[in-house]
C-alpha cells in the first residue's frame, strides 16, 4: 500500500474515531446509530433469494452495497447470475450486459437493458466507441433492483430483452431513522490498486415527521490500475464528483399524500485520454479532451389512502440528461482528428408516468393490478455518426397479478407503445417515422405447501426504431422483435436440517429468439438460452452460504445466412460465498469466483478462478460503536486475465479500506 494511501487511510479512521469520541457524550446514543446502519441477524445471508415471483429478480440492499465497496454501479450488479460487463472498474468505457444483451465493445448499449435512477431512464442510445451506458456513484443509492429478461418489464419499457436495473437512491429517514432532527453520515475509502480514494459526505435532516430533507456530495478517484503481471492498464484513471439532493413532503389523512424530488448528477473531466473509452490506448483514433455530465431529476406525487384498496396513485415527472463534449488532441493518432471525434453529445428523455395499483377480490380471485400511461420525449444534438432529432413515444401498460385456489398465481401484462421519430439526414432533407407495438406476457406459478414451487413464463416485446438509424430508411419502418420463453423452481423453508435454518433455492431456464435485427451489422437474428441460479443458506450459529451461477448458450443467424457463436455471449460462471457472522459485531466472508473457458467463433479466452475476502466490524460498545470498518481483498491471488467481453485485462490483487459513521 503506498504512502499516500496509508496517510489518507490513517487521517480517515483519526478523525471518524476523534469525531465518536467528542459525539460520546451526546447519548443520542449509539442505538440510534446502529439503527441506522442496519442490525445483522445471525442467521441471515448476505443476500435474499426472491422466491415468491416467477419473475427472475436480485435485489441488492444497503448492506451488501456498503459490504461490496464497489467502484461502479456495473462492478456492484456483476454478482448478479446473468449479469455480465465489459469492463466495469471505470465510469467510461465500461457497460452492463444481461444474458448477452446491453452493452458491447463497440457501443455503450443496443437499447435491450434498461437503467433508471429513481424511475427517470438514464442512457444515450448507440455512440460509436463510447461507453455511456451510465455514469454515477455507488455511494448514492440504497438498494440496485436487477430483473432479468423481458416477463417483468412491462411496466419500465419496450424492447427490453436483456433486464431493467433499477436505482433507488437515499431517503433522508434512512439516516434519521424517522424521527426530526439532523444526522450526519461519512464514509471515507482507500483502495491499493490505483491509490484509488472515496469519500462520502450525507447531511439528512427532518424538522417534522412529515418533511425529510437530504444532501449527499461523493468524490471518487482512481490513477491507472495495474493487472495481475504488474502491467499498467491503459484508460483506467478517472475522477468523479457526484451529489444527490432529495426532498419528501407527506401531508393529509394518514399522510396518504407525499410530494418527493431528487436530483442527481456526476461528472467527470478527462484530458488526452484515448477517444475510445473501450481501448487502453489511442490508437487509430487518437486522444481527446471529454467533459461529461450526467444529470437526473425525479418528481413524484403519490396518493395512496390506508381506506382504498382501488387507489395507490404516482405521479412521476423525470428527466435525464446525458452531456459528452470531446476535443480531438492534436497529432495524438496517426490519421489526424475524425469528425466523429470531435463532437459534442448530448441525449435528453423526459418522462410523466401515472401509474396506479388496486387490489380487488372478486369471485375468487385476488387482483393486485398496476396500470399506467408514460409520455416520453427524447431529444438529441445532432453530430457526426449520432444523428439528431426527437423521439416522442406514449405508452400504456397493464400487469395483473392472480391469486386464486390454493397457490396459484398467474400473471398477464400488456403494454402498447407508439413513437413518432423526426429528425434532419445528412443531406438536409427533414424526415419523420411514426410506429407502434403492441407487447405483452404471462407467466403461471404455483406453491406446494412444503415450500417447493414451479413457474412458467411467455413474454413478447418490440423495439421500436431510434434515433441512431435514421439514415437507413429500412430500419426505420420496422421494430426489432423477440419471443422469451422461461421456466423454473424454487424451495424455501425454515427448518431444512436443523431447527432454524434458512435454505432458499431459485433455478429459473430462459430461451430467447431476437429477429428482424437493426442493432448488430451484418445479424438478421439471435438466439440465446441459458440456465440461472441463486441460492443461500444460512444457520442460526452465524454460518451463511450464497450460490448463483449462470450457464448460457448463444448463436446468431448471419446476413449471408450462416449460424455462428453470437459474440456477445458471456462466460459461464459460478460465484461461490462461505461467511460466518462470528459476532453481531464482525462478519467474515469468502467470496469464489469461477469462470468458465469460453470459445466464440474460434476465440479462445481463458478461464480463471478468483478469490475475494471481505471483513465488516460494527462495535457493539463504547467510544466507536456506530462506526462501520470494513476491509475486503479483490483478487487475492492477483491472477492476470481477461473477462469474456472486456476490451483490457482485469485488476490485479487489490486491497480495499472503509470506514463509515454517523453523527
Amino acid at each position: 500500500m503506498s504512502h499516500s494511501i496509508r496517510t489518507r487511510m490513517l487521517c480517515a479512521t483519526a478523525l471518524l474515531a476523534s469525531a465518536g469520541v467528542s459525539g460520546a457524550a451526546s447519548a443520542q446514543d449509539a442505538e440510534d446509530d446502529s439503527e441506522f446502519l442496519g442490525t445483522i441477524l445471525l442467521g441471515e445471508s448476505k443476500r435474499e433469494v426472491q422466491t415468491g415471483t416467477a419473475t427472475p429478480v436480485t435485489v441488492i440492499d444497503q448492506e451488501e452495497i456498503d459490504g461490496r465497496q464497489a467502484e461502479t454501479i456495473a462492478e456492484l450488479i456483476d454478482s448478479v447470475p446473468g449479469v455480465s460487463l465489459v469492463n466495469g472498474g471505470t465510469p467510461s468505457g465500461s457497460g452492463i450486459n444481461i444474458r448477452g444483451f446491453g452493452a458491447n465493445g463497440t457501443y455503450g448499449t443496443d437499447q435491450k437493458v434498461a437503467i433508471q435512477i429513481d424511475g427517470a431512464s438514464v442512457g444515450s442510445e448507440e455512440i460509436y466507441r463510447v461507453g455511456t451506458q451510465l455514469y454515477t456513484d455507488p455511494y448514492l443509492y440504497r438498494s440496485a433492483e436487477v430483473i432479468r429478461g423481458t416477463v417483468g418489464s412491462f411496466a419500465y419499457g419496450s424492447g427490453i430483452i436483456g433486464g431493467v436495473v433499477r436505482l433507488e437512491t437515499k431517503d433522508a429517514s434512512d439516516f434519521t431513522g424517522g424521527e426530526p432532527g439532523f444526522a450526519f453520515g461519512q464514509t471515507l475509502g482507500v483502495s491499493s490498486n490505483g491509490s484509488g480514494f472515496s469519500s462520502s459526505s450525507t447531511l439528512a435532516w427532518q424538522p417534522t415527521e412529515q418533511f425529510e430533507f437530504l444532501g449527499n456530495f461523493s468524490w471518487r478517484e482512481q490513477d491507472v490500475l495495474e493487472d495481475g503481471d504488474g502491467n499498467e492498464i491503459g484508460n483506467t484513471a478517472y475522477e468523479l464528483p457526484s451529489f444527490l439532493v432529495k426532498g419528501r413532503y407527506s401531508f393529509g389523512a394518514d399522510r396518504a399524500h407525499a410530494i418527493e424530488l431528487s436530483v442527481t448528477r456526476s461528472e467527470s473531466a478527462d484530458r488526452d485520454v484515448p477517444y475510445d473509452t473501450f481501448g487502453t490506448t489511442g490508437g487509430s483514433f487518437g486522444n481527446v479532451d471529454r467533459d461529461i455530465i450526467s444529470d437526473t431529476v425525479s418528481l413524484g406525487y403519490t396518493y395512496s389512502p390506508l381506506a382504498n384498496d382501488l387507489v395507490d396513485l404516482e405521479v412521476l415527472l423525470t428527466y435525464a440528461n446525458q452531456e459528452i463534449d470531446q476535443t480531438c488532441v492534436p497529432g495524438s493518432g496517426p490519421f489526424g482528428c475524425f469528425a466523429v471525434i470531435d463532437a459534442d453529445l448530448q441525449y435528453e428523455t423526459t418522462k410523466l408516468t401515472l401509474r396506479n395499483a388496486s387490489y380487488v377480490v372478486a369471485g375468487g380471485l385476488e387482483h393486485e393490478i398496476v396500470s399506467g400511461v408514460e409520455l416520453i420525449h427524447k431529444d438529441r444534438l445532432d453530430a457526426n455518426s449520432a444523428p439528431g432529432g426527437t423521439d416522442d413515444r406514449v405508452a400504456l401498460f397493464l400487469v395483473d397479478e392472480v391469486s386464486f385456489g390454493d397457490g396459484w398465481v398467474v400473471s398477464p401484462a400488456l403494454r402498447y407503445e407508439t413513437s413518432d421519430i423526426e429528425g434532419e439526414l445528412d443531406s438536409g432533407q427533414s424526415v419523420s417515422y411514426d410506429n407502434d407495438s403492441l407487447m405483452g406476457g404471462v407467466s403461471l406459478r404455483y406453491e406446494f405447501d412444503s415450500g417447493f414451487a414451479l413457474f412458467g413464463s411467455y413474454a413478447y416485446t418490440a423495439n421500436l426504431p431510434i434515433l441512431d438509424d435514421l439514415e437507413t430508411p429500412a430500419y426505420m419502418e420496422r421494430a426489432e422483435r423477440s419471443n422469451t420463453y422461461e421456466a423454473g423452481a424454487s424451495f424455501d423453508r425454515t427448518g431444512v436440517f436443523f431447527g432454524t435454518d434458512t435454505l432458499a433455492l431459485k433455478g429459473n431456464y430462459y430461451s430467447t429468439d431476437l429477429w428482424d435485427v437493426t442493432s448488430y451489422s451484418g445479424v438478421i437474428s439471435v438466439r440465446v438460452e441459458g440456465v440461472e441460479l441463486e441460492g443461500s443458506y444460512a444457520t442460526e450459529g452465524g454460518f451463511y452460504i450464497d450460490l448463483n451461477a449462470n450457464v448460457i448458450d448463444a448463436e446468431n443467424t448471419t446476413s449471408a445466412g450462416d449460424v455462428v457463436d453470437w459474440n456477445n455471449t458471456p462466460a459461464d460462471s459460478l460465484r461461490l460465498t462461505l461467511g460466518q457472522h462470528v459476532t453481531p459485531a464482525l462478519d467474515l466472508s469468502w467470496e469464489v469466483v469461477a469462470v468458465d473457458e469460453a470459445e466464440t467463433n474460434g476465440n479462445t479466452v481463458d478461464g480463471y478462478t478468483t478469490h475475494n475476502l471481505r471483513a465488516t466490524y460494527r462495535p457493539q460498545s463504547g467510544v466507536l460503536s456506530g462506526t462501520q470498518f470494513r476491509a475486503g481483498i479483490e483478487n487475492v491471488g492477483d491472477i492476470e486475465y481477461t473477462p469474456m467481453l472486456a476490451t483490457r485485462a482485469a485488476p490485479g490483487r487489490n486491497f480495499k479500506l472503509s470506514v463509515s459513521r454517523l453523527f
